[in-house]
Protein backbone atom coordinates (compact mmCIF):
# COMPACT_ATOMS: atom_id res chain seq x y z
CA UNK A 1 0.00 0.00 0.00
CA UNK A 2 1.47 3.38 -0.77
CA UNK A 3 1.31 6.64 1.43
CA UNK A 4 -0.18 9.36 0.08
CA UNK A 5 1.59 12.19 -0.63
CA UNK A 6 0.89 15.16 1.68
CA UNK A 7 0.80 18.86 -0.16
CA UNK A 8 1.26 22.26 1.20
CA UNK A 9 0.49 25.04 0.16
CA UNK A 10 2.29 27.76 -1.34
CA UNK A 11 1.93 30.33 1.98
CA UNK A 12 3.18 27.02 3.94
CA UNK A 13 6.00 26.63 1.89
CA UNK A 14 7.38 30.12 2.71
CA UNK A 15 6.93 29.87 5.98
CA UNK A 16 8.53 26.58 6.56
CA UNK A 17 11.15 27.96 4.19
CA UNK A 18 12.07 31.19 6.09
CA UNK A 19 12.41 29.61 9.03
CA UNK A 20 14.71 26.59 7.21
CA UNK A 21 18.08 26.23 7.92
CA UNK A 22 18.51 24.81 4.24
CA UNK A 23 17.35 25.72 0.75
CA UNK A 24 14.56 24.28 -1.04
CA UNK A 25 12.69 23.97 -3.84
CA UNK A 26 8.79 23.82 -4.51
CA UNK A 27 6.69 22.83 -6.94
CA UNK A 28 3.09 21.52 -7.42
CA UNK A 29 2.72 21.14 -3.27
CA UNK A 30 5.83 19.33 -2.92
CA UNK A 31 9.38 20.68 -1.09
CA UNK A 32 12.37 19.37 -2.66
CA UNK A 33 15.94 19.69 -0.63
CA UNK A 34 18.34 21.47 -2.34
CA UNK A 35 21.53 19.53 -2.48
CA UNK A 36 24.93 20.37 -1.68
CA UNK A 37 27.37 22.58 -3.96
CA UNK A 38 30.49 20.75 -5.36
CA UNK A 39 33.97 21.70 -4.79
CA UNK A 40 34.65 23.35 -8.25
CA UNK A 41 30.63 24.16 -7.87
CA UNK A 42 31.34 27.36 -5.74
CA UNK A 43 34.29 28.71 -7.41
CA UNK A 44 32.46 28.67 -10.41
CA UNK A 45 29.83 30.54 -9.20
CA UNK A 46 31.97 32.86 -7.04
CA UNK A 47 34.28 33.61 -10.35
CA UNK A 48 31.07 34.48 -12.84
CA UNK A 49 29.48 36.36 -9.77
CA UNK A 50 32.67 38.71 -9.51
CA UNK A 51 33.04 39.17 -13.28
CA UNK A 52 29.48 40.27 -13.40
CA UNK A 53 29.63 42.67 -10.45
CA UNK A 54 32.32 44.39 -11.73
CA UNK A 55 30.86 44.90 -15.17
CA UNK A 56 27.84 46.07 -13.39
CA UNK A 57 29.54 48.27 -11.16
CA UNK A 58 27.66 52.22 -10.88
CA UNK A 59 25.24 50.66 -13.12
CA UNK A 60 21.07 50.40 -11.95
CA UNK A 61 21.30 46.45 -12.47
CA UNK A 62 20.99 43.97 -9.27
CA UNK A 63 23.36 40.74 -9.00
CA UNK A 64 21.86 38.19 -6.19
CA UNK A 65 23.87 34.81 -5.70
CA UNK A 66 22.54 31.43 -4.63
CA UNK A 67 19.83 33.33 -1.76
CA UNK A 68 17.17 35.09 -3.86
CA UNK A 69 14.42 32.49 -4.20
CA UNK A 70 12.60 33.03 -7.54
CA UNK A 71 9.39 32.72 -8.26
CA UNK A 72 7.65 31.33 -11.81
CA UNK A 73 4.26 32.22 -11.26
CA UNK A 74 3.10 30.91 -14.42
CA UNK A 75 3.76 27.44 -13.11
CA UNK A 76 4.28 27.71 -9.27
CA UNK A 77 7.41 27.15 -9.22
CA UNK A 78 9.99 28.33 -6.25
CA UNK A 79 13.70 28.21 -6.80
CA UNK A 80 16.76 29.56 -6.08
CA UNK A 81 19.48 29.58 -9.03
CA UNK A 82 23.10 30.35 -8.73
CA UNK A 83 23.07 33.89 -9.97
CA UNK A 84 20.46 36.22 -10.98
CA UNK A 85 20.72 39.62 -12.32
CA UNK A 86 17.56 42.19 -12.29
CA UNK A 87 18.04 45.02 -15.05
CA UNK A 88 14.87 47.40 -14.10
CA UNK A 89 13.71 48.11 -10.48
CA UNK A 90 13.47 44.57 -8.41
CA UNK A 91 9.60 43.02 -8.22
CA UNK A 92 9.32 40.72 -5.12
CA UNK A 93 6.23 38.54 -3.84
CA UNK A 94 5.40 40.41 -0.77
CA UNK A 95 7.26 42.54 2.08
CA UNK A 96 10.05 40.02 2.73
CA UNK A 97 11.50 40.91 -0.45
CA UNK A 98 13.02 37.45 -0.50
CA UNK A 99 11.27 36.34 -3.56
CA UNK A 100 12.09 37.81 -7.08
CA UNK A 101 9.57 38.16 -9.99
CA UNK A 102 11.75 39.67 -12.59
CA UNK A 103 15.05 38.18 -13.69
CA UNK A 104 16.55 39.24 -16.95
CA UNK A 105 19.46 36.94 -16.77
CA UNK A 106 19.40 33.40 -14.60
CA UNK A 107 22.84 31.96 -14.44
CA UNK A 108 22.87 27.85 -13.00
CA UNK A 109 26.54 25.75 -12.90
CA UNK A 110 25.85 22.79 -13.65
CA UNK A 111 26.10 20.04 -11.37
CA UNK A 112 25.74 15.85 -12.19
CA UNK A 113 22.47 15.88 -10.33
CA UNK A 114 20.71 18.59 -11.22
CA UNK A 115 21.93 18.83 -14.87
CA UNK A 116 19.07 17.30 -16.91
CA UNK A 117 16.89 19.15 -14.51
CA UNK A 118 18.67 22.10 -14.95
CA UNK A 119 18.26 21.90 -18.87
CA UNK A 120 14.95 20.46 -19.05
CA UNK A 121 11.63 20.83 -16.84
CA UNK A 122 13.82 24.09 -15.05
CA UNK A 123 14.45 25.78 -18.75
CA UNK A 124 10.97 24.77 -19.28
CA UNK A 125 9.83 26.96 -15.92
CA UNK A 126 12.12 29.74 -16.46
CA UNK A 127 11.01 30.29 -20.08
CA UNK A 128 7.80 31.68 -19.06
CA UNK A 129 9.15 34.88 -17.40
CA UNK A 130 8.39 37.66 -19.47
CA UNK A 131 10.89 39.29 -18.08
CA UNK A 132 13.51 36.41 -18.66
CA UNK A 133 16.17 37.49 -21.41
CA UNK A 134 19.15 34.90 -20.86
CA UNK A 135 19.56 31.51 -19.63
CA UNK A 136 23.08 30.63 -19.19
CA UNK A 137 24.56 27.54 -18.37
CA UNK A 138 27.74 26.32 -17.40
CA UNK A 139 29.81 23.68 -16.84
CA UNK A 140 31.94 22.67 -13.73
CA UNK A 141 33.88 20.00 -15.23
CA UNK A 142 35.08 21.14 -18.95
CA UNK A 143 35.63 24.36 -20.56
CA UNK A 144 31.71 24.85 -21.25
CA UNK A 145 29.04 27.93 -21.19
CA UNK A 146 25.74 27.74 -22.92
CA UNK A 147 23.78 30.87 -23.28
CA UNK A 148 19.75 30.95 -24.67
CA UNK A 149 19.00 34.26 -25.79
CA UNK A 150 15.10 34.73 -25.63
CA UNK A 151 14.42 35.97 -29.25
CA UNK A 152 10.41 36.80 -29.69
CA UNK A 153 9.39 33.32 -28.94
CA UNK A 154 12.36 31.37 -30.14
CA UNK A 155 15.22 30.76 -27.86
CA UNK A 156 18.91 30.82 -29.68
CA UNK A 157 21.37 28.87 -28.11
CA UNK A 158 25.42 30.04 -28.59
CA UNK A 159 28.31 28.67 -26.96
CA UNK A 160 32.11 28.67 -25.80
CA UNK A 161 34.29 25.58 -25.33
CA UNK A 162 37.47 26.89 -25.18
CA UNK A 163 39.41 28.79 -22.76
CA UNK A 164 40.41 31.34 -25.13
CA UNK A 165 36.65 32.24 -25.62
CA UNK A 166 34.37 34.39 -24.23
CA UNK A 167 30.77 34.75 -23.95
CA UNK A 168 28.58 38.16 -24.34
CA UNK A 169 25.64 38.44 -22.23
CA UNK A 170 23.77 40.81 -23.72
CA UNK A 171 20.92 41.69 -21.51
CA UNK A 172 23.43 42.79 -19.32
CA UNK A 173 25.81 44.52 -21.43
CA UNK A 174 28.63 42.39 -20.10
CA UNK A 175 31.11 39.84 -21.17
CA UNK A 176 32.61 36.48 -19.40
CA UNK A 177 36.35 35.53 -19.75
CA UNK A 178 36.66 31.52 -19.98
CA UNK A 179 39.80 32.58 -18.08
CA UNK A 180 38.17 34.02 -15.74
CA UNK A 181 35.06 31.75 -15.15
CA UNK A 182 37.68 28.93 -14.68
CA UNK A 183 40.19 30.52 -12.72
CA UNK A 184 41.57 28.39 -10.01
CA UNK A 185 40.02 25.05 -11.54
CA UNK A 186 41.30 21.98 -12.46
CA UNK A 187 39.76 19.29 -14.34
Amino acid sequence: MSVPKIRITPQEYLAFERKSEIKHEFYNGEIFAMGVASREHNPVCMNVGSEVSTQLKNKTFEIYMNKMRVFVPATGLYTYPDIVVVCSEPQFQDEEFDTLLNPTLIIEVLSPSTESYDRGKKFANYRSIESLQEYLLIAQDEYHIERYMRRGEFWLLSEARTIEEHMELTSIECVLDMREVYDKINF
